[in-house]
C-alpha cells in the first residue's frame, strides 16, 4: 500500500489538532500527549481567560479528567493529595496573604484522608468535615524546600506562634492555603473553575502553566508538612509561566 506523502499528512496532522482544539481549546499552551502520565493527568490545553470580573481556570487532558483520586490511608500522616494546579505570576497579597511570600497557585485537590475545606458541605450530607476526597479548589503559596527533596516545592508552612496576613476562608491549617469555595467543573477531558476577583485587573497581566502532581502530607506532620513529591505532568515542559491570561 502507497504511503501518504508527507504534505498530505502533514495536512492531515493539522487538522486533527484543530479538531481537538474547538472553541474551547484555543490559546493558552498547548502540549502533546506524553507517554508514561496517566491520562488523567497528562495535559493537552491549560488557559486562563476573563468574563467580566471573573477568571476561568482550564485545563484539558487525554482522559477523563478527575477520574484518579488518592486511595485512602485511614490517617493523615503520609496520606496523598491529587492535584490540578495553575501556578501564576500573581504576588500572594492579590488572594490575602503576605506580599512575596512565594508563587501564587490555584489549584483543585482531592485527599480522601482530611478534609480541608471547614466552611462547605461538598457531599451535603451535613458534615462539613468528611469530604476531602471530593474535588475541591485552593489557593496555595508555594516555595522550594530542599526538605522536601531536590527542587522540590511544598505549600509554606506558618511557623508556630506567627500571625501572617491570612485570607478570611483560610482552614486553619498552619499552612498558606485558602479554601474559597469555588466549584470545580469536570466534563469529559475538561476541568474549568471559574473565579471572582474584587479586582480583575491584578489577573490580567498574569502569567501562568498547567501542572498536574501528587503531594504528600508528611509522616512526621511537621514543617514541611506538604510536600510536592511527584509532578506527573508540566504544561510548559519546565514551569516558565509562559501563558498570558486571555491569550
Amino acid at each position: 500500500m502507497r504511503l501518504l506523502s508527507s504534505a498530505v499528512a502533514a495536512t492531515l496532522a493539522l487538522a486533527t489538532v484543530a479538531a481537538y482544539a474547538g472553541p474551547s481549546h484555543t490559546g493558552g499552551i498547548q502540549t502533546s500527549h506524553a507517554k508514561g502520565v496517566k491520562a488523567p493527568f497528562d495535559i493537552l490545553h491549560t488557559k486562563i481567560t476573563k468574563e467580566d470580573t471573573t477568571a476561568v481556570f482550564h485545563i484539558a487532558v487525554s482522559g477523563k479528567a478527575g477520574k484518579s483520586r488518592p486511595a485512602k490511608t485511614g490517617k493523615l500522616a503520609g496520606s496523598s493529595v491529587f492535584s490540578y494546579v495553575w501556578p501564576t505570576t500573581m504576588d500572594p497579597s492579590a488572594i490575602g496573604f503576605e506580599k512575596g511570600t512565594g508563587i501564587l497557585a490555584f489549584a483543585v485537590t482531592s485527599h480522601p484522608d482530611f478534609d480541608d475545606t471547614p466552611l462547605y458541605d461538598e457531599n451535603g450530607d451535613g458534615n462539613l468535615k468528611n469530604d476531602g476526597d471530593l474535588w475541591h479548589s485552593h489557593w496555595v503559596v508555594l516555595k522550594p524546600d530542599e526538605a522536601c527533596g531536590k527542587d522540590a516545592l511544598k505549600v509554606v508552612d506558618i511557623p508556630e506562634g506567627s500571625k501572617p496576613k491570612l485570607p478570611k476562608t483560610w482552614p486553619g491549617l498552619p499552612l498558606l492555603i485558602d479554601s474559597p469555595g469555588y466549584t470545580p467543573v469536570f466534563k469529559g477531558k475538561t476541568l474549568e473553575v471559574r473565579v471572582p476577583f474584587d479586582d480583575i485587573g491584578v489577573v490580567s497581566e498574569a502569567g501562568f502553566d498547567g501542572v498536574t502532581a501528587a503531594l504528600r502530607v508528611n509522616a512526621s506532620v511537621h514543617s514541611p508538612l506538604l510536600c510536592v513529591v511527584d509532578v506527573f505532568k508540566v504544561a510548559s515542559g519546565a514551569l516558565t509561566l509562559p501563558g498570558k491570561v486571555g491569550k
